[in-house]
């Protein structure tokens, strides 16, 4: 991938250079008006609770206001399109998943080049996947879910965020490895997923770990059925990892970061990284990612385009020789 390794490339040589020139230099070229920074996903949940989080230091450390606007749909999709479509002068930059550049293209059209038109710039966060039950669903466990969709080829419901999602990913994965026939119910964004889960309009969704969901969970509305995580998360200690229940392809976490448009000047991107970087290690910022589940994902530019790569990768295989993820 052209773009990916010259990032690779440019991100190696000029660690050193990021090394020297000061986050806050007063008399560099850039930046020389506000930045926005595009969130592809609706307001109101842990993405815009980061990213907002996120802009207020990057700014006081970059002297120019960052300023947050939400263009959601198609699973990130749209926004992405929106930054691909932007100058690329340092100013224009995106809060995203990396599915929107590693499976939704390997699916879906999508108004952009995937592997061309973006610089990575940081990882930001880790997000563990929660896969939990509806009053819909008899049962408590993940087994209820097998069982039912046993007994009614077709006829267990399973939602997921939107379309080639990591929650989509989830269920692809359960499905092939399982053999079992499962209904994907796909929504645009979280939101109206959240309350048609508790209303039992489906059986099964794929969401976030996130206060509001475990505040269900708590109260006995959503059922914990499984993880995607490295481990059981310290939150949920009675709820196995889809590993350990037998499917390890489908045990996989969302990585979100900043992304900025292709050709974006380097010593731009590696400021900016630099100061993302920095704003992930303050305490504030790690206070904000632990209250909503997440884990930093900091690292150098190569290192997120290294991890988008293998993501990639990883989704190439599992959709060689097939249109969809259905």
């Amino acid at each position: 991938m052209r773009l990916h390794r010259r990032a690779i490339a440019l991100a190696g040589l000029g660690a050193a250079m990021a090394a020297a020139v000061p986050v806050r230099a007063q008399d560099d070229a850039w930046p020389t008006q506000p930045l926005r920074l595009i969130v592809v996903y609706p307001p109101g949940g842990v993405s815009d609770l980061v990213a907002r989080a996120l802009a207020g230091p990057l700014a006081d450390r970059l002297g120019r206001p960052v300023l947050v606007e939400h263009h959601p749909g198609a699973g990130g999709a749209v926004g992405m399109a929106a930054l691909a479509r932007a100058t690329p002068d340092g100013h224009t930059l995106a809060f995203s998943a990396i599915a929107p550049l590693t499976l939704l293209p390997l699916v879906a059209h999508a108004a952009y080049d995937p592997e061309n038109d973006f610089t990575p710039i940081a990882g930001v966060m880790r997000t563990p996947v929660l896969v939990a039950g509806t009053p819909a669903l008899p049962g408590q466990d993940f087994d209820a879910v097998l069982r039912m969709a046993r007994a009614r080829p077709g006829g267990l419901r399973w939602a997921s965020s939107g379309v080639a999602t990591t929650g989509h990913l989830v269920l692809a994965q359960v499905r092939r490895q399982s053999g079992l026939e499962i209904t994907h119910v796909p929504y645009q964004g979280g939101g109206r997923q959240l309350n048609d889960a508790l209303a039992g309009q489906f059986e099964v969704l794929s969401t976030n770990v996130a206060p509001l969901q475990l505040q269900y969970i708590a109260a006995g509305r959503l059922k914990a059925l499984a993880v995607g995580a490295s481990e059981r998360l310290a939150v949920l200690p009675q709820v196995p990892t889809l590993a350990e229940l037998g499917f390890a392809e489908a045990n996989v976490d969302s990585l979100f970061g900043i992304f900025a448009p292709a050709r974006t000047p380097l010593d731009a991107a590696l400021r900016l990284n630099r100061a993302i970087d920095e704003v992930l290690a303050t305490a504030p910022l790690q206070r904000t990612l632990r209250a909503a589940y997440n884990t930093p994902a900091s690292g150098s530019m190569a290192d997120f385009v290294r991890e988008i790569e293998a993501d990639r990768e990883r989704n190439r295989t599992l959709m060689a020789g097939r249109r969809t993820l259905d």
